[in-house]
């Protein structure tokens, strides 16, 4: 079982990960009318909102593109930063949907900036803890469910609260592109939502696994308790 748990959730994020890159790289050749770049739209787009303190930088890594709410920047990677596509466009609007989020204290953004100490913790701990219980005795097998259960809980909660962040500044995207005519065929509108789509299936399939490894270690927990009492 644990075999078909781990190449069951790899394979999910295998696929996801590629449908994504799948779909970037083909509406790169889907061109913007108005042959803005993605750095130009969400400078527009945050001007619009009224935020004057987010630098937009540019980097080098693909698909990296982010927003650092700590030191508010706005990083694309250099094909979105200065493409004239859907997907440059779609992802560079997608960025400063997070920016407008922390603008006007998005409650599920701040959850998850609150959690992300708790959640790299939380990660340490479920790459480090298996090993150490591998080559050596000092925790119980008990203790060590109990501990991975609690780790891998913490970062379902944080791919939980991920998703609405997520799926909230795509919403914010789409609506903030048509309403500035940044996009304005249906074409290129159609594919900026794909583009946004695919992208969401990596923070759901985060989410399906590390709910999958919650309940690996939390159920023998409690089908445990149960045996006992019943005993």
């Amino acid at each position: 079982m644990i075999w078909l748990l781990f190449f069951g959730t790899l394979a999910l994020s295998l696929w996801a990960s590629w449908r994504v890159k799948s779909v970037y790289r083909k509406h790169l050749q889907t061109p913007v009318a108005n042959g803005m770049t993605g750095a130009q739209a969400a400078a527009l787009i945050l001007e619009r909102a009224g935020i004057h303190d987010v630098q937009i930088y540019e980097h080098q890594e693909m698909l990296g593109d982010h927003y650092d709410p700590m030191h508010k920047r706005l990083v694309l990677s250099t094909d979105n930063y200065h493409g004239r596509s859907a997907s440059a466009v779609g992802v560079a609007a997608h960025e400063a949907g997070h920016a407008i989020q922390h603008k006007v204290a998005y409650a599920p953004l701040h959850w998850r900036m609150a959690a992300v100490g708790a959640t790299t913790f939380a990660s340490q701990i479920v790459m480090w803890l298996p090993l150490l219980g591998m080559f050596t005795n000092i925790i119980a097998p008990y203790t060590g469910l109990m501990i991975m259960a609690v780790a891998w809980g913490v970062i379902m909660l944080f791919n939980l609260v991920t998703l609405p962040v997520e799926f909230d500044a795509t919403r914010r995207a789409k609506l903030v592109l048509n309403d500035l005519g940044i996009v304005r065929s249906q074409e290129e509108a159609s594919a900026v939502s794909s583009v946004l789509r695919a992208a969401a299936w990596t923070y759901v399939a985060a989410f399906i696994t590390s709910l999958a490894y919650l309940l690996w270690h939390l159920l023998p927990l409690i089908l445990g308790g149960r045996s006992s009492s019943n005993e």
